[in-house]
Parts: C-alpha cells; sequence; structure tokens
C-alpha cells in the first residue's frame, strides 16, 4: 500500500472528511464500516472487516471466559488505579 499523507478539518459537529485519495485507496465507500484506535496521542482508524473485528475483539471473548461477575467491580478499581 502505497504512503499517503492527507489533512483534514474537523466540523462542529466532530465530523472529518477521509481524503479522496485515502478513501479511494482503502476502498472505502458509503456505508463502510470503520475502527477506531486511541492510543496515547494516536488515532487510527482502520476499514473494519469480519476478520479484523474478530481479531481485535479476540482478547475480549478470551478475558471474558476467564472473569466471575462477582470480581467486575474489583477489576474496574483495580484498572482506574493504574491509570491514575
Amino acid at each position: 500500500m502505497a504512503e499517503l499523507i492527507e489533512m483534514g478539518t474537523m466540523s462542529s459537529r466532530g465530523q472529518i472528511s477521509i481524503p479522496n485519495d485515502i478513501r479511494k485507496e482503502m476502498g472505502l465507500e458509503e456505508g463502510t464500516k470503520v475502527l477506531f484506535l486511541f492510543t496515547d496521542d494516536s488515532l487510527i482508524v482502520k476499514k473494519a472487516t469480519m476478520e479484523s473485528f474478530a481479531s481485535i475483539t479476540k482478547p475480549l471473548r478470551e478475558t471474558k471466559k476467564k472473569i466471575d461477575e462477582s470480581q467486575v467491580n474489583a477489576l474496574i478499581h483495580k484498572i482506574r488505579a493504574r491509570k491514575k
């Protein structure tokens, strides 16, 4: 895939248009689903496919099997403490 760098502007409603060259390169059309990943100070936009969705949600499905409902509150507090 070619490297493309484009700039966009956010509207007052929080909408951003994906530049035409990038839409063409990614095969994005009206109704195409995209995933947003925010990490540190970067936002990654990825075209959603069943394969990409399955791979992204795999850790969540595996964790679900290991967590009992009675552990949820303790885990929430633990994660919040790490963020502080």
